[in-house]
């Protein structure tokens, strides 16, 4: 007997042919997010992953094992002989250990027979294993429709007994999907696009906009932790950090005050499709929701639309901020998130920005500057960070 932890798919298991490349891609992020806690070894049994490891070192691995994108769920459990009494004997051996850390009154055995030449059904194997419980625990009845207690039992190459299923995050291994390019400012949104994105399967890098010295070396830090609590969820990235003092001051001195935020935007929007074509991703991510702000009208947001033409993808449109809030306050992203350091966005803004702006009107604006030239300059000014998980 020894402990393991199981790991259960979600949308792998639905995938086809296929299936093959998006395990490796999850296997692989495993190793990479547990690589140093003890040496432990992934093997597959009939349709699951499991890790094994030091005893000692379970605990750590389920925290850190619970933040990869493709599990729905992990669980503590012991590993043992396709042997009815020893089945028995560590099923019983759970429910008295779960008794110990809280009152537990009813219970319920659940099976899967995955080895299918196993002499025993499920409903055969849960019936024997509940009925020497019943006999051997006092206090404990049996309720098979809301126990106070599961007791999982999986028959495969090895018998697998346990009482937890800890939720994960689900979603799809991180780079099975292509490659995304956030837009991370300091803000609660930003970071939250980025980890919705990065579930759905992309792999991430990320662009940052300052006004230095406008804006502190605070700030950039606070961008640099919450690009760090990211690469928690998605693995090491590039932070491209970019100056944009010079292309603010020339709106500022150019073109109509109302309209500086959805200038700016547009110019944030350009640069990171260069960044983003050179590196060969595939489209921008925003942490914009619709109508929060005046530049994220319906009307505003065409117009930082028109800027680029590869894709750009916005998880949060029909969020408000109180379900973007609950997002980032379990991803740990929030405490960092309201740090009270300024953003390139509050240098030169307007006291009444434009809300429903035309897009004629902007480019007409946007044309008296040497767009090409003030782009090509903040790039090649640029900071790139390597953010390491």
């Amino acid at each position: 007997m020894d402990k393991v932890v199981s790991v259960s798919f979600g949308e792998l298991a639905l995938k086809g042919l296929n299936r093959s490349f998006f395990e490796d891609k999850l296997i692989k992020r495993i190793r990479n997010v547990i690589r140093d806690i003890g040496k432990p070894y992934i093997y597959r049994d009939q349709g699951k992953l499991y890790i094994e490891a030091n005893e000692g070192n379970i605990k750590q691995i389920i925290d850190k094992v619970k933040k990869v994108f493709g599990i729905v769920l992990v669980s503590e459990c012991y590993r043992i002989e396709k042997d009815m009494d020893e089945m028995i004997k560590y099923s019983i051996s759970e429910v008295e250990e779960a008794i110990r850390k809280r009152d537990i009154k009813t219970f319920k055995v659940e099976c899967k027979r995955a080895d299918k030449k196993f002499p025993m059904n499920s409903m055969e194997v849960a019936r024997k294993i509940g009925h020497h419980i019943l006999q051997s625990v006092d206090g404990i009845s049996v309720d098979v429709h809301k126990p106070d207690l599961f007791v999982y039992v999986d028959i495969r190459g090895k018998s697998y007994i346990y009482t937890e299923k800890l939720k994960a995050f689900g979603g799809l291994p991180v780079g099975t999907n292509g490659k995304g390019m956030l837009l991370l400012s300091g803000g609660i949104d930003s970071p939250v696009a980025g980890f919705m994105m990065a579930k759905r399967g992309l792999r991430l890098s990320a662009v940052h906009y300052h006004s230095y010295p406008f804006t502190s070396e605070r700030a950039e830090e606070k961008v640099k932790s919450l690009a760090k609590i990211l690469s928690n969820y998605c693995g090491s990235f590039k932070l491209y950090s970019v100056n944009i003092l010079k292309i603010q001051k020339a709106i500022n001195e150019n073109c109509p005050e109302d309209e500086m935020t959805l200038l700016s935007r547009r110019f944030m929007m350009k640069i990171a499709e260069k960044i983003a074509i050179k590196n060969d991703v595939d489209a921008l991510i925003t942490g914009e929701s619709m109508g929060q702000v005046a530049s994220q009208t319906i009307k505003g947001l065409n117009v930082t639309n028109s800027a680029v033409n590869i894709p750009v993808f916005r998880p949060l449109i029909g969020m408000d901020k109180t379900e973007i809030t609950e997002i980032a306050n379990v991803i740990d992203t929030f405490e960092t998130s309201i740090l009270p350091y300024e953003d390139c966005c509050t240098v030169f803004l307007p006291k009444h920005p434009v809300t429903r702006p035309k897009l004629e009107d902007i480019e007409n604006s946007e044309s008296v500057l040497d767009v090409d030239s003030l782009i090509n300059e903040a790039i090649s000014e640029m900071e790139i960070i390597r953010i390491e998980d």
